[in-house]
């Protein structure tokens, strides 16, 4: 995905004249042909992640398209308040492109981890956020996310599905189990091991790579009395949205992810995957326990 975001944006700085890229030391090596190219839109701060939040804030105000780009955790958390002054308050948007995603880098340590990311953004207004779950995906929501003149977060990751479903976020039924099945929503590169778990269980399974706006509508036409959130970060992230698109009739709701307890270790991200229950045999777990033997 990264280097998908990488060959895309260098692509978006030649044909886009609008388009500027404000990096803080972070993949600046492989912009360097860019930099060479468009120095005047192209543009390293060096490791301060507050400051190029807000040189991107001030590229938008005279008319330019800034792509940030950072580590999730150095772009979001460690930038959040610039976010929030200087683009949200002064009404100035950009795109933000993540690497690491909830625990990519885990043998980096908890600095490198950011599963509330989303969370974050949630609290700004009107942020569209893109979650690929295959690189292949991943141009055709950067382009729309630079062409929209709105503000976003594209959020990419090493994990991924066996191949690309694109769209345009819309939620996109791949396994149809009938009226009144159970109905697991599942957000980027979560979905080969959500089919995997559920593969022989009547359960309707969805994918969606923009979880903002949630597809609401879509969600209304398809679920039932169960709902199954399957997020690759904080798990709850999504509840509020889909318990006001169904505040109207009865349901239940499991919203799966990155759980909220500290696990204080390192490993790799398919350790993490794992320890978190976001694996085919830890989603089935709970997606059985939840909509197959729990009382009605």
């Amino acid at each position: 995905m990264r280097d998908t975001f990488i060959d895309t944006t260098t692509a978006l700085l030649a044909d886009e004249p609008r388009t500027a890229l404000v990096l803080a030391d972070i993949s600046a090596a492989l912009f360097a042909s860019a930099a060479a190219r468009h120095p005047d839109r192209v543009l390293n701060v060096g490791i301060r992640e507050q400051l190029m939040v807000g040189v991107a804030g001030g590229l938008a105000l005279t008319g330019l398209r800034p792509i940030v780009h950072s580590y999730a955790p150095f772009l979001v958390e460690r930038a959040y308040e610039q976010l929030k002054l200087d683009l949200d308050h002064q009404d100035a948007s950009a795109v933000l492109v993540s690497v690491g995603a909830s625990y990519d880098r885990a043998a980096a340590g908890r600095t490198h981890l950011s599963p509330a990311d989303v969370s974050l953004i949630d609290t700004l207004d009107g942020w569209t956020v893109q979650v690929p779950g295959h690189p292949g995906e991943v141009a055709p929501l950067l382009r729309a996310a630079v062409a929209a003149d709105t503000s976003a977060y594209l959020r990419l990751s090493v994990l991924r599905n066996d191949r690309p479903l694109g769209g345009d976020g819309a939620l996109r039924v791949v396994r149809d189990a009938g009226p009144g099945a159970p109905l697991v929503v599942a957000v980027g590169p979560t979905l080969d091991a959500a089919r995997a778990a559920l593969a022989d269980l009547p359960v309707t399974v969805a994918y969606t790579n923009r979880p903002r706006p949630f597809d609401v509508a879509g969600l209304r036409d398809r679920a039932s009395t169960d709902v199954i959130l399957v997020e690759p970060y904080l798990a709850g992230t999504s509840s509020r949205v889909v318990s006001a698109a169904l505040a109207d009739r009865p349901h239940r709701l499991l919203a799966l992810g990155v759980g909220h307890s500290e696990l204080r270790r390192y490993g790799s991200a398919d350790d993490h995957t794992r320890w978190h229950g976001l694996d085919a045999p830890g989603l089935r777990r709970s997606i059985v326990d939840f909509a197959f033997s729990a009382p009605r």
